[in-house]
């Protein structure tokens, strides 16, 4: 079985969710408000505030947003300046930026490799799975995931809930079915199949950029530098930050050894403190005792 993933090309985004909506359809996610409605109907809940972040009323990933279709508003100020925020004043040339962000299905994941309890697998589509009957509720994925994806939600674990993100529509897929967003997207912004095949067409679509004098284009994680690749990967208009994404991302493992050797000199100093500690006690007392014994032979 190849690879399969998603190549998003974010230069045909038209913003319209419709994404979002088939992943909240499919997986049967409730919508994100302040306050759920009540089982019995007797209160309908409560909406939350919009965010004042342009069309942007998700803000971001969440436990029931395994799809969020980012909104970000590129503009000049009058003193030349570039701008990313709506609330700018005087802004001119205003260009829209639109991603539809997911979990990236990392070769080299973060989440996988810190997770205790093997509840988070790789599926034969090289996919990264959650089974939630497994997962204790640590968190520690949550911390692990460089992109902000994985987020808690329920009420299992004692309250503590399970981790939850994408899963590829790892159902569809064990049926021969396309995952929902890609189904639904009307632009073929998101697009899905064998990544070595997307990867191509990712490649001719960037020349195709380049030739049209659209310079600023690039591509994220399609090669083996962000994390051995990522099969969610992108086609961006602008750098890799100004859609939230981390241009360096580390896997914790890379931490460990400049982390220990910090643990190793810090042990070492402390051990070298105790010693000269104990020394300087051990001569006090050696002085003290000399002197006692010269004033009883006085």
């Amino acid at each position: 079985m190849p690879a399969m993933g998603f190549y998003t090309d974010t230069s045909v985004c038209i913003g319209c969710k419709a994404c979002q909506v088939a992943c909240h359809q499919w997986n049967d996610l409730p919508a994100e408000l302040a306050e759920q409605p009540a089982p019995d109907g007797s209160q309908p809940g409560k909406p939350r505030p919009l965010t004042g972040n342009s069309y942007d009323n998700t803000g971001s990933l969440s436990d029931v947003n395994w799809r969020h279709v980012k909104f970000i508003e590129k503009s000049r100020l009058p003193d030349g300046r570039v701008s990313y925020r709506p609330t700018d004043a005087g802004r001119d040339g205003l260009e829209w930026l639109m991603m539809s962000d997911v979990c990236k299905h990392c070769v080299n994941a973060p989440c996988l490799e810190v997770c205790p309890t093997g509840a988070i697998i790789r599926t034969e589509f090289d996919s990264v799975y959650i089974q939630e009957p497994v997962c204790n509720g640590c968190r520690a994925c949550v911390a692990a995931c460089p992109f902000g994806v994985i987020h808690m939600g329920g009420t299992a674990n004692q309250g503590k809930g399970t981790a939850k993100k994408c899963t590829l529509c790892y159902d569809r897929l064990q049926h021969g079915l396309v995952p929902a967003c890609a189904q639904a997207c009307p632009t073929a912004s998101i697009q899905f199949g064998p990544i070595d095949e997307l990867r191509q067409r990712a490649e001719q679509r960037l020349q195709q950029l380049h030739a049209q004098g659209i310079t600023n284009a690039r591509l994220y994680g399609h090669d083996d530098t962000i994390l051995g690749g990522l099969n969610a990967f992108y086609l961006l208009l602008d750098e890799p930050e100004v859609y939230g994404l981390p241009s360096n991302p580390k896997l914790p493992s890379r931490s460990v050894p400049s982390t220990s050797l910090w643990s190793l000199a810090s042990a070492i100093l402390m051990g070298l403190a105790g010693i000269v500690s104990f020394r300087k006690r051990r001569m006090d007392r050696f002085a003290t005792e000399t002197r006692a014994d010269e004033e009883v032979a006085q």
